[in-house]
């Protein structure tokens, strides 16, 4: 009997019925495994129960907002979280992005600009580097790259996929200037247009996972107009 093939199984998190069915159709006929889930309380019981490859997740939700249940997975979800945003307004992406979520996208949606986003977080979640891959240690921050492992002076810290490939590409920088139109390019394979925030909000994710004082960081530092510079030592 031949080997059955698991299929990247999505939850799709929306109640707008149609609309949800339309997504799953499409997603389904690229190979993906799609689940429905109209209610923002009983999505927060489905993530905490069943490991999804990636989460698409509207805001305007019963039972709960997306924003809260983003908040409420996210200490022990690491995977892709995509939040739909209704309005488009700027406010919904930084709630978003603070919160949480790798990426946001405003309705109506795109399906195959939602795809083309999923197929790159989903990516960078396989790209794990060779077991040989030694640890890269900067000041007391150890990244342990095979496992996906952070610890700060001995003590783990959980970070989601993309904030773990983001501070991995500023250690392995280290002590040089990284320019944002270089992380969008490498990182988010998107050319940066000047004025989305995404990255900059991860940085300040990370700043406080990694204890790196926001109002004057010694560990992640910016550089106006530019971009970022990890110090060697903080």
């Amino acid at each position: 009997m031949p080997e059955e093939i698991l299929k990247t199984h999505i939850l799709l998190v929306e109640d707008d019925q149609p609309l949800a069915e339309m997504v799953r159709e499409f997603l389904v006929e690229q190979g993906f495994d799609v689940t429905i889930e109209s209610d923002g309380v009983r999505a927060i019981d489905r993530i905490a129960r069943r490991a999804y490859d990636a989460v698409v997740l509207d805001i305007g939700l019963p039972g709960t907002d997306g924003f809260n249940v983003c908040r409420s997975v996210r200490p022990k979800y690491s995977g892709p979280i995509i939040v739909l945003t209704a309005r488009g307004e700027e406010i919904d992406e930084v709630i978003a992005l603070e919160v949480g979520a790798d990426d946001f996208m405003a309705k109506p949606v795109r399906p195959r600009a939602l795809l083309a986003r999923l197929k790159v977080h989903l990516r960078r979640g396989d790209l794990a580097p060779p077991a040989s891959m030694t640890a890269v240690i900067v000041g007391d921050v150890r990244i342990e790259a095979s496992s996906r492992t952070v610890s700060v002076a001995g003590e783990r810290v959980d970070l989601t996929t993309a904030e773990f490939e983001l501070l991995l590409y500023l250690a392995q920088r280290a002590g040089s200037v990284v320019q944002r139109k270089d992380i969008y390019i490498d990182l988010l394979q998107l050319p940066y247009d000047g004025l989305d925030r995404s990255i900059d909000l991860r940085v300040s994710r990370l700043r406080r996972k990694l204890n790196d004082d926001p109002n004057q960081p010694t560990r992640i530092k910016s550089i106006r107009g530019v971009g970022y510079l990890m110090a060697k030592t903080a």
